[in-house]
């Protein structure tokens, strides 16, 4: 931990009165606060604990390699799959940390793919929560990231599981909406059979509602958790959407991880603005072709993650911003061109995001050889049309994702939210399954406390060492276009503890020694390693001193009744 301690002689201090300290009316007490990185993860990783744990390697006499096993073991506690989700999610937790107050977060989404690649490397197996079993049967309908998350955490706990699966593979939108060079499939298997060898049971090639009924299931089971996502493309609504040249944006993904044969010709058009939009522009870049994207309003106002969009842009992708498809060009069975409007931004609408209208007398055409609309998504229902509402999609009606308050059906990830991100999906499926095994296993919900989210105003940045941000590497755009191997160069040995020493504990101690190295009263008891600290509040006079000297802001005020 990069941290700058002073070392200093104290003034022996005068008390008031007879020999007696004086005492204040606030007193200090450790509070251990909430960091925001895991305050905004929503698979709620002990991302702080991960991180401090390779940072104090050398101090608490770890090699390197014990600390990654067990940083490893900490993440998976929540989330299964962090080579997968160290790829693929935009890193909300980056956004949150107190670092970029200082000199730019830390890199903890490529902190988690080193350690998750450091898990498949060393075969790293996941651990059950207890080796007895309960005897009650649960099913997942859909392997996706909220399905398998599900399935994970109910199986460590003892219960029988089976995840039902409509495809060949497990996997869901991530083994089938998202390009190889983005997730390799080999790191998708890898860790999706870690969950199968604890014991999940995988049942591929079923469809609920056509292979097996729903009814089925709630006879059958305990309990049962739906996470179908959401993989039935948008058209455009547009004359000609049907020629053979035509893709949705999750068909041409599917079609292309599935290695089906698509000519898709030399002008592509993709219409849309969100991830999808990005993967299938890439993608199809990737194949040979010259791409543009269509999008009806600005990039400001795109909904694709930014490391996609810069990404798109390196690789030559060509944008056409503030512009919409009104007609297509049909010849011989196939979509020759697109006639497109411009448009203009006014206020925000309901989504947050700038409407749009119509600029008159502006259309203009593009060629294509081929079109591929990528607007959006929803569910396919069928066979479980019940869990469905008016808008084709499932409504919750609890917290933790069930549908009613007396039947046994939950549900998460993008079929109850909409399109969402992995690590959302990865969270449902986990607070879903802390509420199955309440409900099977008849226990009560405990409400857990609640700790403070700590910020950066509240802590003392200049205690840190400044210490620049490590970023991963990637090949050049020109280089990464000719196949669709992954593009990102890992981080190395050295940079993972660069880069884990850059986190400031936010919120909790980490042994700096600041509060007992400055306390002149000896007022702080300095315990054994790794248990901190404790105050003797009789000998406190109530300074403040250890709270300005605590970099991490653990340190808060009691009132001299809470005194211990």
């Amino acid at each position: 931990m990069a941290i700058v301690v002073r070392k200093i002689k104290r003034p022996v201090r005068a008390h008031i009165g007879g020999g007696k300290k004086s005492q204040s009316t606030k007193l200090p007490r450790y509070v251990a606060k909430r960091p925001p990185c895991t305050d905004t993860c929503p698979s709620s990783e002990d991302i702080r604990g991960y991180l401090t744990y390779i940072a104090q390697s050398e101090e608490y006499g770890r090699t390197f390699e014990e600390s990654m096993e067990q940083a490893w073991h900490m993440l998976t506690d929540k989330n299964p799959m962090p080579a997968v989700m160290g790829r693929v999610c935009p890193h909300p937790c980056e956004t949150a940390c107190n670092r970029k107050d200082k000199d730019g977060a830390v890199s903890i989404n490529k902190v988690e793919l080193s350690i998750g690649q450091f898990g498949l490397e060393n075969k790293l197996a996941l651990k059950a929560l207890t080796e007895e079993k309960t005897g009650k049967k649960i099913a997942v309908i859909g392997s996706g990231p909220s399905g398998i998350s599900c399935a994970y955490q109910l199986v460590r706990k003892g219960h029988s599981v089976t995840v039902f699966e409509s495809k060949s593979e497990p996997g869901g939108m991530i083994r089938w909406g998202i390009p190889a060079y983005r997730l390799p499939r080999d790191i998708i298997a890898a860790e999706y059979q870690r969950i199968f060898d604890l014991g999940v049971e995988f049942k591929p090639n079923t469809k609920v509602g056509k292979d097996i009924s729903l009814d089925q299931l709630k006879s059958d089971y305990d309990a049962i958790y739906q996470a179908i996502g959401a993989q039935v493309g948008w058209s455009l609504g547009l004359d000609g959407e049907d020629s053979a040249n035509v893709y949705t944006g999750v068909e041409f993904l599917y079609k292309h991880n599935m290695q089906e044969q698509m000519n898709i010709g030399d002008k592509v058009i993709v219409v849309g603005g969100g991830d999808t939009a990005m993967d299938v522009a890439r993608s199809c870049k990737r194949m040979g072709a010259d791409v543009t994207v269509v999008y009806r309003r600005s990039r400001n106002e795109m909904p694709a993650i930014e490391e996609d969009i810069v990404g798109a842009e390196e690789e030559g992708i060509n944008f056409n911003f503030l512009c919409t498809p009104i007609k297509l060009q049909v010849a011989d069975g196939n979509v020759t061109g697109m006639t497109c409007v411009r448009m203009e931004l006014g206020e925000p609408d309901e989504s947050g995001r700038a409407s749009f209208s119509v600029i008159d007398g502006s259309e203009f055409d593009i060629a294509a050889t081929s079109l591929i609309p990528s607007i959006s998504q929803e569910a396919d229902f069928e066979g479980m049309e019940e869990m469905k509402n008016e808008k084709n999609w499932t409504s919750i009606a609890t917290d933790f994702g069930r549908l009613s308050e007396d039947g046994k059906i939950w549900s998460g990830g993008d079929v109850t939210r909409g399109l969402g991100l992995v690590t959302e999906a990865v969270g449902d499926g986990r607070i879903a399954a802390e509420d199955i095994d309440r409900f099977v296993m008849g226990a009560e919900y405990e409400k857990p406390e609640v700790m403070p989210v700590i910020n950066s105003a509240t802590m003392h940045m200049q205690h840190y060492a400044d210490a620049a941000r490590n970023s991963i590497g990637e090949k050049p755009g020109a280089e990464r276009i000719s196949d669709f191997n992954e593009y990102i160069i890992p981080f190395t040995i050295e940079a993972i503890k660069a880069e884990t020493a850059r986190c400031m504990s936010c919120g909790s101690c980490f042994d700096c020694e600041n509060c007992w190295k400055f306390c002149g009263d000896g007022a702080v008891n300095k315990l054994a390693k790794g248990q901190h600290f404790e105050f003797n509040l009789d000998k406190c006079i109530g300074c403040s001193k250890c709270m300005e000297e605590c970099p991490c802001g653990q340190i808060g005020r009691a009132s001299c009744r809470e005194r211990v």
